[in-house]
């Protein structure tokens, strides 16, 4: 079936979404979020449209890409979920004759029987068939594998005891990871990294968190340090920081949010006062990951009292010893204790006091105070771009777990996977997956290209968030009563995937960012 008038028509759609919403009050989120979904679920029908049409794509990938267009577009004239129980349908935003517009232009789409295509995609999975993953580039092909049989020696078979241990990844594992170039990826060469692109940072970060999502994390603290010191930073900083973060020599954590802020950012209280020689850090800090085994804090802080709001908030670079098991914070003036989490583990969360923490006379980044949230807010693309990898990696694993166990589990002397329900879930799964996946690398390319990307950023973590949370869901639900205990590695994989939908800016916030972001034509 040729799908590019879909496209097109899935296209006007959207457009007539944008002029609608631009006249209904940005108060109205339902409306302005509602138009956020459908521009991200439109910008990954052309993801996956270009990809399903790439040079040696297969009837498989022909097939995922007709199911994707037929669910989404589904959704577009039916009803799009932009959470579990809210729905944005055609009539919250008067597209009622848009949405019929859109269905008749995609009748016989619509209307087709998929069954079999469901059922084909399912048993491909049962045959190890998988849909294509090439990026035809020798080098980015290559460094996927290198990192897949990485996790799977070295990840997979661990993973689930550490999580129940609730175990820090072990310092042999986080060595090996930067043998590999895990930290220094994205730092220019010149500071001692890859000086590789986003699209590489997301196939490492996707390869690891399929393993565990505590792995692929781990990396994220680099990438968010080290995108602030190369960018912002004075060239001592950067001599500083930068090779021994892409050596791994130095693990940072990032210190921003703060107990009843979350992201209202301009509203933080954590201080830091100059008396010449060094800076004096008080208040607290919230949901600080990976913050005792960390040797570097970016921290977020008002150093301007007198200043309002953003106008005020400096970023600090401060250095912090090791902490231990016995000992997790050795600094004098800090003290946290461990928040106790679902999942996410492998780093442990903390909450921060800090009550006189002395900082070097050169922390400010950059130099210049006041200028903390600017520099942070150029970091939030990559974070964001890098999170939906964790997600489309996470969504992988529960995919596979899914199937693993739809294989081997036998009822009424049949393995589940050829009941329908269970294969129409895996399938299902697949497409999301992809279309995550797709919508990533999307984002990745953007951002390579130097532009801004916000949008871009927002729509991948929006739908890669989405996807793991359903794949675990949908993997959890073929385990049945497994699901739920302990020891299948598949309850581990739900706790992970919840929290993609909250942290790095919360699915409302994208949604937000998304609409203001088309509203004003930018990117």
């Amino acid at each position: 079936m040729n799908l590019a008038p879909c496209l097109d028509a899935a296209r006007a759609y959207r457009d007539a979404a944008r002029g609608a919403v631009s006249a209904i009050d940005p108060a109205d989120q339902r409306a302005h979020h509602g138009f956020a979904w459908i521009a991200t679920s439109v910008a990954a029908l052309e993801a996956v449209q270009a990809w399903s049409q790439q040079a040696g794509a297969s009837e498989l990938d022909r097939a995922v890409a007709l199911l994707a267009f037929a669910e989404t577009v589904g959704q577009l004239v039916g009803g799009l979920p932009m959470g579990q129980n809210e729905i944005v349908r055609p009539a919250d935003l008067g597209l009622g004759a848009a949405a019929r517009t859109l269905a008749d232009a995609c009748a016989a789409l619509l209307d087709a029987d998929l069954r079999p295509h469901r059922a084909a995609l399912a048993a491909s999975l049962a045959d190890g068939h998988w849909p294509s993953e090439s990026l035809h580039d020798g080098e980015l092909d290559t460094i996927r594998d290198q990192f897949r049989r990485f996790t799977e020696a070295e990840i997979l078979p661990h993973a689930h005891q550490w999580h129940l241990a609730n175990a820090l990844i072990p310092d042999a594992t986080v060595a090996r990871m930067a043998e590999l170039g895990t930290f220094g990826a994205t730092i220019p060469e010149e500071f001692g990294g890859l000086g590789l692109s986003k699209l590489v940072m997301c196939l490492i970060t996707e390869e690891l968190s399929r393993g565990w999502i505590g792995a692929g994390s781990l990396g994220t603290r680099s990438e968010i340090a080290g995108e602030l010191i190369a960018h912002s930073g004075t060239a001592a900083q950067q001599a500083e920081w930068l090779p021994r973060i892409a050596s791994g020599e130095v693990l940072p954590t990032a210190v921003f949010t703060e107990p009843d802020t979350g992201s209202d950012l301009g509203s933080l209280q954590t201080r830091a006062s100059f008396d010449g020689a060094s800076w004096t850090i008080d208040g607290a800090k919230t949901w600080i990951t990976h913050a005792a085994r960390s040797d570097l804090m970016t921290l977020l802080c008002r150093t301007l009292p007198e200043a309002r709001g953003y106008a005020g908030l400096s970023m600090l670079l401060v250095p912090k010893p090791r902490g231990s098991e016995g000992d997790p914070f050795p600094a004098e003036g800090m003290s946290g204790s461990e928040i106790e989490v679902l999942g996410y583990r492998g780093m442990r969360e903390y909450a921060l006091q800090f009550d006189g923490l002395k900082a070097p006379a050169d922390a400010v980044l950059g130099g210049a105070q006041g200028q903390g949230f600017k520099q942070l807010m150029r970091t939030f693309e990559a974070a964001r771009i890098q999170t939906a990898a964790r997600a489309v990696g996470v969504a992988r694993r529960a995919l596979e777990l899914g199937l693993d166990y739809a294989m081997t589990r036998k009822q009424f002397g049949q393995p589940i996977v050829r009941f329908a329900r269970v294969a129409d879930k895996l399938a299902m799964s697949l497409v999301d997956f992809v279309m995550a996946r797709e919508l990533t690398y999307m984002a990745a390319r953007a951002k390579d290209t130097g532009k801004r990307c916000d949008i871009e950023a927002g729509m991948a973590k929006l739908l890669a968030a989405r996807a793991a949370w359903s794949n675990a869901d949908a993997a959890l639900q073929i385990h049945g009563g497994n699901g739920y205990a302990l020891e299948f590695e598949i309850s581990r994989v739900l706790c992970d995937a919840r929290i993609l939908n909250i942290f790095e800016g919360a699915a409302e916030i994208q949604a937000q960012v998304i609409a203001r972001g088309l509203l004003e034509g930018r990117n």
